[in-house]
């Protein structure tokens, strides 16, 4: 372990081996990382653990420095674990270099099954006797962070004091064609929300598309943008400033050259940078996959379910007067061929689209017989988790309470930070 200081806090570093599988704990051991950080004033007490899920999947723990967000609220009574869940961050990382050491496709796509959340909740019961001497602890869920919090909850409620969820209560049974079948419609609310508040967008989106699909540019580092992928950049709009990002990044599309207006190196460098899978292609890997249960195969939900909404369509959309509309939270098959950090991978991600054996992630009987206390903040038309699965899933956990809320977007727990933490712990422990 290594412990070195930032302002107002101490950080010990800490890395662990755990199984691949954790049902064949003999095989494939993997590295997990995981940052263990207290208020310096505080840093020899005994106090109770809270142990932080990131977003997802294929996310690292975010790296703060000092007390940022809620942190500072968490460190004011807990020891809080910033963990890399497998395959992300410093924990054993999966990605176009790495995986080719397992082998070929079939052989990656077998080892990818092992990244969901029932694999992530074994993992962190495997390291929570560790750290906190047998005591449960405290889970802060975020996104795809309270889908993991949610299997704690069925797998191993002995582990759990409290769960805290923010924007990351999934539905119990939705197939992944049920949950793209929800998505779009509020995809479609927020970028006619963007329209409402930059009117001046549309002509410009309208514009760029045009170019894209006439010119078909490869981007730095090599990404091919085509209509499809500059419509993907509205995955930006479900978070608090996203509609602004959005505007900023139009704003300076074209200049003028002696060939006539052409994308800007500007605007270029910066799609290039959201839109690259490099640095979280787990993401792209195995994002359906984390809705896989029932003996079906995902097989590109988003791609297929797109086709019955064909307001998103950009072609005819550029055939057309209206505006052009962005899409959000979803991966296609054209990802592993745009994008050179996924390009290599294209085979394996096509298996793990047909694979049919995902074991189950809920057990409703647990969940209905719960006497974990848990809070959840949930979003009012949260545009990556849709607010009706959410509260459908609220109702069958027993006694769970919920903070149902406007004032943020999905990312509230960032942006709103110590207030969504107090009010959370004040629910849980009801306080409020």
């Amino acid at each position: 372990m290594t412990s070195y200081r930032q302002p107002g806090v101490v950080l010990t570093d800490h890395r662990f081996t755990v199984p691949l599988d954790h049902g064949d704990p003999g095989g494939e051991r993997i590295e997990l990382f995981a940052r263990e950080v207290v208020s310096s004033a505080r840093a020899g007490a005994e106090l109770p653990w809270l142990l932080y899920l990131e977003g997802g999947p294929g996310f690292g723990a975010r790296r703060f420095t000092g007390r940022q967000a809620w942190l500072g609220r968490a460190l004011t009574e807990f020891r809080v674990l910033l963990l890399d869940q497998r395959g992300t961050g410093l924990s054993t990382p999966v990605n176009r270099q790495t995986l080719p050491l397992h082998g070929g496709p079939r052989a990656q796509a077998d080892h990818l099954a092992h990244f969901r959340a029932d694999s992530i909740v074994r993992d962190c019961e495997t390291i929570r006797p560790l750290l906190t001497g047998g005591a449960p602890w405290t889970v802060l869920g975020q996104s795809f962070g309270g889908f993991c919090a949610t299997h704690y909850l069925c797998a191993a409620p002995e582990g759990l004091d409290t769960v805290l969820i923010t924007g990351g209560l999934p539905s119990l049974d939705a197939t992944a064609d049920e949950v793209y079948r929800a998505a779009y419609p509020r995809i479609a609310r927020k970028v006619e929300a963007h329209y409402a508040r930059y009117p001046q967008d549309i002509e410009r989106a309208r514009a760029v598309a045009r170019y894209v699909a006439e010119h078909r540019p490869v981007l730095p580092g090599g990404y091919t943008l085509t209509p499809e992928a500059f419509q993907s950049l509205g995955i930006v709009l479900g978070a608090g400033d996203g509609s602004h990002q959005l505007h900023y990044l139009l704003e300076n599309a074209f200049v003028r050259t002696p060939k006539g207006p052409a994308l800007s190196d500007a605007f270029q460098e910066n799609v290039a940078s959201s839109l690259s899978f490099a640095g979280h292609p787990l993401y792209a890997l195995v994002h359906e996959a984390i809705y896989g249960q029932g003996g079906r195969a995902t097989d590109w939900a988003a791609e297929r379910v797109r086709g019955e909404f064909t307001r998103f369509d950009a072609a005819r959309t550029l055939a057309g007067e209206g505006p052009l509309y962005f899409t959000g939270e979803s991966v296609h098959p054209w990802h592993f061929e745009n994008d050179p950090a996924l390009r290599p991978l294209r085979e394996t991600a096509e298996l793990l689209a047909a694979r049919t054996d995902w074991p189950a992630l809920y057990d409703t009987a647990r969940l209905a017989a719960n006497e974990v206390p848990v809070a959840a903040a949930v979003y009012h038309d949260d545009m990556y988790v849709d607010t009706e699965h959410s509260l459908r899933t609220a109702r069958a956990i027993r006694g769970l309470r919920t903070w149902v809320t406007d004032e943020f977007e999905h990312d509230g727990v960032r942006a709103g930070g110590p207030r969504v933490l107090d009010r959370l712990l004040a629910l849980a422990r009801g306080e409020s």
